[in-house]
């Protein structure tokens, strides 16, 4: 299983970055999928996932300004973040797994992309 993470960089406050991570060795469309990041100092934290289904989720810090989407002829997840701010700065990880109810169990994790977000 491989997952491809690319897209990060450097971005003004309020600046736009798209994110995408790119899937082979599973069967993409059954699996739900999910981005994670990690700060300096921190511990890592789900961002946002996508069901198989399509359903969302988000962690409240990014709500309306992050949007997690897939496409399963190409086998890639994608995170769009818009009005980026400094505290989104960190390494951002792509994982693939399950779905159970409301809660979401990564098996398979992609390099992280680091993003930084400063002016």
């Amino acid at each position: 299983v491989q997952l491809q993470a690319s897209g990060g960089g450097l971005v003004q406050p309020g600046g736009s970055l798209r994110l995408s991570c790119a899937a082979s060795g599973i069967i993409f469309s059954i699996k739900a999928m999910g981005w994670h990041r990690q700060a300096p100092g921190n511990q890592r934290e789900l961002v946002a996932t996508i069901t198989r289904g399509a359903s969302t989720e988000y962690v409240d810090s990014v709500k309306g300004r992050f949007t997690i989407s897939r496409d399963n002829a190409r086998d890639t997840v994608y995170l769009q973040m818009n009005s980026l701010k400094p505290e989104d700065t960190a390494v951002y990880y792509c994982s693939a797994g399950v779905d159970r109810g409301r809660y979401y169990y990564p098996e398979h994790w992609g390099q992280g992309t680091l993003v930084t977000v400063s002016s």
